[in-house]
């Protein structure tokens, strides 16, 4: 797992207006690529940031890297715990949900497509992919939009915009932890 794939995929977060990121990348060694989300964490974690693995398969591994307090944040908001209630999770707790979604991710045969609450999506554009399989939405960006288009649609601007200025900054060689700011 390369630092640029951290930049390319996960600024929004790394900047602190997102959530959460999701990404996948080849590995040779399950255990090489835990000890480099353990180095990464030791750089993140201070910065209230935190790279965890959600699945390994054959030569991938699908990469969640998110801010705690933020999910934690999304998390109580009571249209998404309705949500994830409706979904099967039992305690809403961030270490529960994450448990569960990691279960989910792992061993159900369809996609748990309320991963999207965990990446920040708004909860009725989660609500309105699951209900309308993926169809019929207004628009879509960086997640499928069946709520406030206009808000979406200048979500969509700022992360992209910010995405293009930390590959800049990155490739200009700004270090990825002075691109991790402490929210």
């Amino acid at each position: 797992m390369s630092e640029d794939l951290i930049i390319k995929h996960c600024s929004p977060t790394l900047a602190g207006i997102k959530t959460g990121n999701l990404f996948s990348c080849s590995y040779t060694s399950r255990e090489e690529t835990e000890r480099t989300i353990s180095l990464l964490n030791r750089v993140f974690i201070p910065k209230g940031v935190k790279i965890i693995p959600l699945k390994y398969s054959i030569n991938r591994v699908l990469i969640y890297v998110f801010r705690p307090s933020m999910l934690a944040d999304d998390l109580s908001d009571e249209y998404t715990r309705r949500l994830l209630k409706r979904q099967g999770y039992h305690s809403l707790d961030v270490n529960s949900c994450l448990s569960e979604l990691k279960h989910r991710v792992n061993y159900l045969s369809e996609f748990p497509h309320e991963i999207g609450l965990f990446l920040g999506y708004p909860p009725e554009d989660v609500h309105g992919f699951i209900l309308h399989k993926g169809n019929c939405c207004k628009c879509s960006g960086c997640w499928k939009v069946y709520g406030d288009e206009e808000k979406a649609i200048k979500e969509f601007a700022k992360f992209k915009k910010c995405s293009d200025i930390y590959y800049a900054q990155w490739l200009q060689g700004t270090s990825l932890q002075k691109l991790t700011v402490r929210v």
